[in-house]
C-alpha cells in the first residue's frame, strides 16, 4: 500500500478501491423485534432467478471530497450463465471513474480471477492513467468497499422485493444516499484501519 500511495501522490492521483457485490430478491436476514409470543415473519414470492451484481469504487485523494462511482450488471441465474462481472466489464468502468475523478486513477483490488485477466492487464498497459495495486489475499478488511456492501445490507435487511425492478431501485437508492455523504465513504476507510497521507519529503 506505501508504494500505491507514494505513486499516486507522485502523479496526483486519485486511490480507488474496488469491489464487486451481488443481490437477490431474497432478503437479508438480521435481528429485528417483535411482539413478545409473535415471531416476526417476511413472505417472499418463491425463488426469483435475477441477481444484479454491483461493482463500487471509494476514491479518496487527500485534500478532496470522497467519491463513490458504482455500476450495476443484471444476471439470470440459468444453468451456465455468468452470475458476476467479466473483465470485459471493468474497461468501462474505469474510464467512467476517469472521466468523473479528472485525473489518474491507481485501483486497488483483491486477486479476484477477473482482475487477473491476459485482457485486463492488457488494457492497464495501453493507459498510463491507470495503474493497479494488489491487495494480500484474504484481507477485505482492507477494502473499504466492504464496508459500503455492510451499509447497503443493513438498510435493505428483512426486506422482500416483489419485482426485480423494486430491488434495483432500493440499491440505486442506498447507493446514491452514501454518494450524497462523503463522511460515510470517509467512514469505510476509516474501518480499515488504512490513512491517505501523502509521503513526507526526505
Amino acid at each position: 500500500m506505501a508504494e500505491g500511495k507514494s505513486l499516486a501522490a507522485a502523479h496526483g492521483a486519485w486511490i480507488v478501491f474496488e469491489d464487486e457485490s451481488g443481490f437477490s430478491m431474497t432478503p437479508p436476514r438480521a435481528r429485528t423485534w417483535g411482539r413478545r409470543g409473535y415471531t416476526p415473519v417476511i413472505r417472499v414470492r418463491g425463488r426469483s432467478r435475477r441477481r444484479t451484481s454491483v461493482a463500487a469504487l471509494c476514491c479518496y485523494k487527500p485534500g478532496v471530497e470522497s467519491r463513490l462511482i458504482h455500476r450495476p450488471r443484471n444476471h439470470l441465474l440459468l444453468k451456465g450463465a455468468r452470475k458476476s462481472f467479466s473483465w470485459q466489464d471493468y474497461p468501462d468502468l474505469l474510464v467512467r471513474a476517469h472521466i468523473q475523478l479528472g485525473g489518474p486513477i491507481v485501483v486497488v483490488w483483491d486477486n479476484l480471477n477477473t482482475h487477473l485477466a491476459v485482457g485486463l492487464k492488457r488494457y492497464e498497459s495501453e493507459h498510463d492513467w491507470l495503474t493497479t495495486v494488489r491487495l494480500p489475499p484474504y484481507a477485505p478488511d482492507l477494502n473499504p468497499v466492504e464496508a459500503v456492501w455492510s451499509l447497503v445490507r443493513r438498510t435493505m435487511a428483512n426486506t422482500a422485493f416483489d419485482t426485480p425492478d423494486g430491488l434495483d431501485r432500493v440499491l440505486r437508492r442506498e447507493l446514491r444516499r452514501i454518494q450524497l455523504r462523503p463522511h460515510l465513504i470517509d467512514g469505510c476507510l476509516t474501518a480499515t484501519g488504512l490513512t491517505l497521507a501523502p509521503p513526507t519529503p526526505p
